[in-house]
């Protein structure tokens, strides 16, 4: 069993602030990568303790390339507001600490595939039989039936198998990947999602249950549009809901501007505001789909209008009229006004980075905002910490 690291912070981060609709709930977070931790995450965020057990080697997300020096900026960024615990649980005493932990928790996720839970000694059976109420979420790759139940997943796996990739390419071109782990932050949401829906349910019933949720789930529920196929159709037909033509990202005098321009007040007003008002009387272009097929003549026009500002100055003159965004860097959105409005970036205090200011709070809630985020742990930085804690309630309990 691993000892605190030796540094200042070892001591429990108080959780200051108001109540979240999950404070007073425990959650084990046994998982790795993005999922599962930042479903756990998301659950911090409304007042839930969350303790990350890894194992002695670290989340593997810790190793990832970072230019930060002393730690992943990806592992950092998903997993706030955790405690952090280092358990073998290929040891017999690190086991059996882990189960102590379950008596008196909530929650407990993970993401091994579904043949590694029997053999460390924590399937969902046998922990249910300790802790009837416990909520058991198993994060997956492809599920826990069929013939991939044990094959890996990862996200742009995911992406390219479920034609994400293909829909991404340009026509008639290559798939090209959708960077950003989108189908992992989408599960994640599904783990926040279905855990919450569980712990509701318990409330009614008195008793815990098995939750899963898979990567292919995530993948394919984020096509629901495209996973329609009616009778009598063929399989190759256009699935694809991109408007095309007006609709996406145009080039300006400096920069690039997304437009959205499907409705007729909103073409109108493009039309208007770009000095084309002809292309708004022109019945040939007066619904979404004539002007996806007339892009060919109308885009060009549009293009040489939007030549004559820069991306952020059309952004201005749209205003509210035309729903559009000029493309900005994601470094540009820790002094937007609106994110900063929102409340949606907090500084936190890290034992080896110092200062960082990140993002929290995805979710408002009016009476119960929930406490004051913290930073993610270092590796075992609470190990003693979190199960003297727990000794001694046992002896006194």
């Amino acid at each position: 069993m691993s000892s605190d690291a030796n540094h200042e912070g070892a001591r429990l981060p108080p959780r200051s602030g108001p109540a979240g609709p999950l404070s007073g709930l425990r959650v084990l977070d046994l998982s790795a990568y993005i999922a599962g931790p930042y479903g756990c995450s998301l659950l911090a965020d409304q007042g839930a303790e969350v303790i990350k057990i890894e194992p002695p080697t670290g989340d593997n997300l810790r190793k990832y390339p970072s230019t930060l020096e002393v730690e992943s900026r990806a592992f950092v960024g998903v997993n706030r507001s955790k405690l952090g615990v280092v358990l073998d649980l290929k040891k017999a005493e690190d086991l059996a600490a882990l189960l102590d932990l379950v008596r008196t928790s909530d929650v407990l996720v993970h993401n091994f595939r579904p043949s590694v839970p029997p053999r460390l000694g924590i399937a969902y059976e046998p922990l249910k039989r300790i802790n009837p109420r416990l909520i058991y979420c198993a994060v997956t790759g492809y599920g826990e039936t069929g013939p991939l139940r044990e094959k890996a997943g990862y996200d742009q796996v995911l992406q390219t198998m479920t034609g994400m990739c293909a829909l991404q390419g340009k026509r008639g071109g290559p798939p090209e990947i959708l960077y950003g782990s989108v189908v992992d932050y989408y599960a994640a949401a599904l783990v926040a999602a279905g855990v919450a829906s569980a712990l509701y349910e318990r409330e009614k019933s008195g008793e815990g249950q098995y939750v899963g949720v898979s990567l292919l789930r995530s993948a394919l529920t984020m096509q629901s549009a495209r996973m329609v196929w009616a009778e009598g159709e063929p399989k190759e037909v256009g699935r694809d809901m991109r408007s095309g033509g007006i609709t996406g990202l145009h080039p300006t005098r400096e920069g690039y501007l997304y437009i959205s321009a499907n409705t007729p007040h909103f073409w109108q007003a493009l039309c208007t505001k770009v000095g084309l008002p002809e292309l708004a009387a022109d019945e040939r272009y007066d619904s979404v789909r004539k002007r996806a097929q007339h892009s060919t003549e109308i885009v060009p026009q549009l293009h040489a209008a939007l030549a004559g500002r820069s991306a952020l100055e059309w952004e201005e003159l749209f205003g509210e009229d035309v729903p559009c965004a000029a493309a900005r860097t994601v470094e540009d959105m820790f002094d937007n006004e609106q994110v900063l409005a929102e409340d949606m970036v907090a500084e936190f205090a890290h034992p080896t980075l110092g200062s960082y200011r990140g993002f929290t709070r995805p979710v408002q809630f009016g009476r119960t905002p929930g406490p004051t985020p913290f930073a993610a742990p270092t590796l075992g930085q609470h190990t003693q910490t979190v199960l003297s804690r727990d000794d001694a309630t046992k002896k006194t309990g």
